[in-house]
């Protein structure tokens, strides 16, 4: 399957380099440049895409709040969105995973860690940045909570809640199976039950949840 990318950047230049490189990938086809947060929620809307690679620092409206925007909408359930950010801070990391994004990547990665990423999102994955994930764990204790589940861990099996555990510590679905003794298949079936009984739009919400209930602690990891 093809990923369909929107790009949104108010930088014409990195919009430009950033095409070439998700272009020159077999798997994937730019779909739409946005140069403003307003112009990325159009689009997003428009050309079916089914990721945004999204700029934090925007004018009309920023990254954070086109994602915000774009997380709400039901109509764009199924897009999924990576923010890309030259500033590794604390605040961004976090406003971004609240307002919906599915992940984040500095400016700086490497090429090949930008498609990886990509791919790794459009699959349903959650990815951070490693440096500032304790961090962000810790900000994510100490801020107001956020609602992003209809339940609680609690509504979970004791399997369902292994499974979680493994996921807040960013293990991926073959890495959970290989710590369970499962079949890959189940525990790719274990991850979807689970988002669907907590009502979580993504793998970057399951980790939240399961910090925010006191499962898993930042000193864990």
């Amino acid at each position: 399957m093809t990923i369909r990318v929107l790009l949104a950047d108010d930088q014409t230049l990195v919009r430009a380099a950033f095409a070439m490189l998700v272009e020159s990938a077999r798997d994937m086809e730019v779909v739409g440049q946005a140069a403003t947060g307003r112009e990325a929620v159009a689009l997003a809307r428009t050309r079916r895409a089914d990721l945004v690679v999204m700029d934090i620092r925007m004018p009309d409206l920023d990254g954070i709040e086109a994602t915000r925007l774009i997380a709400a909408d039901e109509d764009l359930a199924g897009v999924r969105v990576l923010v890309l950010t030259t500033y590794d801070t604390d605040e961004n990391i976090v406003e971004a995973l609240r307002a919906g994004a599915s992940g984040f990547l500095v400016k700086d990665t490497r090429p090949a860690e930008l498609l990886d990423g990509i791919r790794t999102v459009a699959a349903g994955e959650a990815l951070l940045s490693p440096g500032p994930t304790a961090r962000l764990i810790a900000r994510f204790l100490r801020g107001p909570s956020v609602p992003v589940a209809a339940g609680g861990p609690e509504c979970l099996s004791d399997r369902e809640r292994e499974v979680l555990a493994l996921v807040a510590r960013g293990l991926n679905n073959t890495e959970v199976a290989e710590a369970l003794g499962l079949s890959p298949l189940t525990a790719k079936t274990h991850v979807s039950r689970i988002m669907g009984k907590l009502a979580a739009r993504d793998r970057a919400q399951l980790v939240i949840v399961a910090y925010e209930s006191g499962m898993v602690t930042p000193g864990s990891m």
